[in-house]
């Protein structure tokens, strides 16, 4: 009610098109603040931040929060929302430059040092950016609610329709774990598909570009059930695995391999 009436006092609605579906219980919202370790002086990025419901357990947990939103209307909201707050910064647009990189924009605003992406994530934009986030050294740990399914894929084993790109580099590069599953009644309007929230920290010591790593995943995945040796050509293989083995039914230990001895490169 109280998210309706924001919206109905501006002339907003949400935008089936741009996935706005608010999560309205704010115990899952401590909930996902609290898994994410944030306290005072800590910076956090939140893409997406609607209403700015998080946006404001973040501040009163005393973070500085650097906020993403493409919509101008709800931009408006939320300047007036947390207008006068030093520790909260909005950048007005689309969270992506192109399909695999946080825009410019954004980053700048993050500025350097360490920092965690704290969201309710666009369903859209939800993979794409963690990607992203993946190959950021400086982010210390994705805590979001994403689409069930993307939670899924992130958690899923070899072999399993769900497994992909994301799976094996979110699964070498860091600990995923899931927070929560959350029914469509947990948010307004509500979607028509369950959600999840999922925590993404990343591995110490892993020794790979994790950017050339995941991309190297991405190009091994584009023909899932072709051979390897028709997708990334001849070449040297690693012990276990060869040239008509196919990327669904390699493990992600298998991939690491590949890529050590392929430099990331194609064949």
């Amino acid at each position: 009610a109280e998210i309706r009436a924001m919206l109905d006092e501006r002339g907003l609605a949400p935008r089936k098109k741009l996935g706005q579906n608010f999560l309205t219980d704010h115990n899952l919202i401590g909930k996902l603040v609290a898994a994410s370790g944030v306290g005072p002086g800590d910076t956090v990025l939140e893409i997406g931040p609607g209403t700015g419901t998080l946006t404001e357990a973040l501040l009163e947990a005393g973070c500085r929060v650097v906020a993403g939103e493409l919509d101008a209307g709800l931009a408006g909201l939320l300047r007036e929302r947390h207008r006068g707050v030093d520790r909260f910064t909005l950048v007005e647009g689309d969270c992506l430059a192109g399909k695999r990189g946080l825009a410019p924009s954004l980053t700048a605003a993050v500025g350097p040092g360490p920092f965690r992406l704290v969201a309710n994530l666009p369903y859209g934009a939800a993979t794409p950016v963690m990607l992203a986030l993946l190959a950021e050294p400086d982010c210390e740990g994705q805590f979001v609610t994403i689409q069930k399914e993307v939670a899924d894929r992130l958690l899923a084993k070899p072999g399993t329709k769900a497994y992909g790109a994301i799976s094996v580099a979110a699964q070498v590069l860091a600990g995923v774990e899931r927070i929560a599953v959350l029914p469509p009644e947990c948010f307004w309007p509500r979607p028509e598909v369950t959600s999840a929230m999922v925590s993404v920290v990343p591995r110490a010591g892993v020794g790979l570009d994790a950017a050339a790593f995941a991309g190297f995943c991405q190009r091994a995945f584009a023909g899932r059930r072709k051979q390897l040796g028709s997708v990334l050509g001849d070449g040297p293989w690693p012990e276990g695995v060869g040239r008509a083995d196919r990327a669904e039914a390699l493990a992600p230990d298998r991939f690491v391999g590949l890529f050590r001895l392929r430099g990331g490169g194609v064949g």
